[in-house]
């Protein structure tokens, strides 16, 4: 078959079902109050239905499905057990709000099952810093802390109209053309169903007013175990090791590039807190994508930044890479660009407002005047609201 009409059903299929059945969810979400209200630390005005988990499941599993007709995908049969699983884990934490340690069991639970079942683990440093293949006992809770990590930083990126979907989508698209160029059509087909689904949220999120809807811990639960394989099988696959050489590119850096900016500011955030007293896991506004918005950038600008952000650190990453520089040092320029590109950012930002606090409000000020009115959207909220 046409390698464009293959890719083109696991798309267009994800996208129609996610479309077709987000309306209804809508509806449901809001008869039954499953939604995400306002208060101190959320940026909505009003409560907004979070049920965009289980559109996002059931579009990417119609689109496997349909293409599992023409192209053998069985070896995704574990991991949409695993999808399955935190999508079921998200949404109920949308409805009953879970407590930290059961959803830590579960995604912990998940993880084991990618790794003794699926075959998939973080078994090798390629290189980096001297380190090739790892041994069972380290690669097992290095796998288990960094899924767990990558899938909470995709968690609490979750809080500006757009960005989630749209990093989601960036990542995909990212990884999609690895796993064509690695031959990997399966991996390919599962990375293209997840953007046809990311994409009408997008659509919703940004311009949408009564068809918005979260995607909400289950969608951000299932699509960071998504993204996780995709590290998982880059990193396990000794064919893109084999791929990425040919070029001088390093494995570890560019996985870790590719997730730099929600890895790393969540990381930040953390530890901020710990050093202020409290407890990591109790949500506030010091994430990145809040500092952007209390400057007065809207939500579609400020997923812009942030988005735009990460992608300068791939950049870093691939201009160490063209330069001839080793394993390490791509890392280190990973590294320092990532926190560059958060910390830097970040409190570069507080220290301005600071030191010239009058300043910081007059720009405050003009961005919130030159927002773009809600008027400029109309046609466009008019269109995705009918649909």
């Amino acid at each position: 078959m046409n390698l464009l009409c293959l890719l083109l059903i696991p798309f267009c299929v994800s996208f129609i079902a996610v479309a077709s059945i987000h309306p209804s969810l809508v509806r449901l979400a809001k008869e039954k109050n499953i939604v995400d209200n306002p208060n101190s630390r959320k940026l909505q005005a009003a409560p907004v239905p979070v049920l965009g988990g289980i559109a996002i499941f059931f579009g990417i599993m119609l689109g496997l499905v349909c293409t599992c007709a023409v192209l053998d995908c069985s070896e995704l049969f574990v991991i949409f057990g695993c999808m399955l699983l935190m999508m079921y884990l998200g949404a109920m934490d949308d409805v009953l709000d879970i407590s930290p340690v059961m959803r830590l069991i579960v995604q912990i639970t998940a993880t084991l099952i990618l790794i003794y079942i699926a075959g998939l683990s973080l078994d090798n440093f390629h290189g980096l810093w001297g380190i090739g293949a790892l041994p069972e006992w380290i690669s097992t809770p290095l796998t288990i802390v960094a899924v767990v990590g990558i899938i909470n930083a995709l968690n609490l990126i979750d809080g500006v109209d757009g960005l989630f979907s749209t990093f989601s989508t960036v990542v995909c698209l990212i990884f999609a053309c690895v796993f064509y160029r690695g031959g990997n059509m399966p991996m390919v087909v599962l990375a293209v169903a997840s953007i046809g689904a990311m994409i009408p949220f997008l659509l919703h999120n940004a311009f949408g007013k009564a068809s918005k809807m979260f995607v909400g811990d289950g969608g951000s639960l299932l699509m960071g175990i998504v993204l996780s394989v995709f590290v998982m099988e880059v990193i396990h696959n000794p064919a893109y090791e084999t791929l990425f050489a040919q070029h001088n590119y390093a494995l570890v850096p560019f996985v870790f590039a590719v997730l730099a900016v929600p890895v790393f500011d969540t990381v930040r955030v953390m530890i901020a807190r710990i050093m202020h007293g409290g407890s990591p896991f109790v949500g506030d506004k010091t994430h990145l994508h809040h500092m952007f918005i209390w400057l007065g950038v809207s939500h579609i600008g400020t997923t812009t930044c942030v988005v735009t952000l990460n992608l300068l650190v791939v950049l870093a990453w691939w201009l160490a890479a063209c330069a001839g520089l080793s394993a390490d040092a791509q890392f280190a320029a990973v590294v320092v660009a990532a926190l560059v590109a958060t910390c830097g950012v970040y409190y570069g930002v507080r220290l301005v407002a600071r030191l010239a606090p009058e300043r910081t409000n007059r720009f405050r000020a003009w961005k919130q005047r030159h927002k773009p009115s809600r008027k400029a959207f109309d046609f466009m909220r008019r269109i995705v609201d009918k649909f």
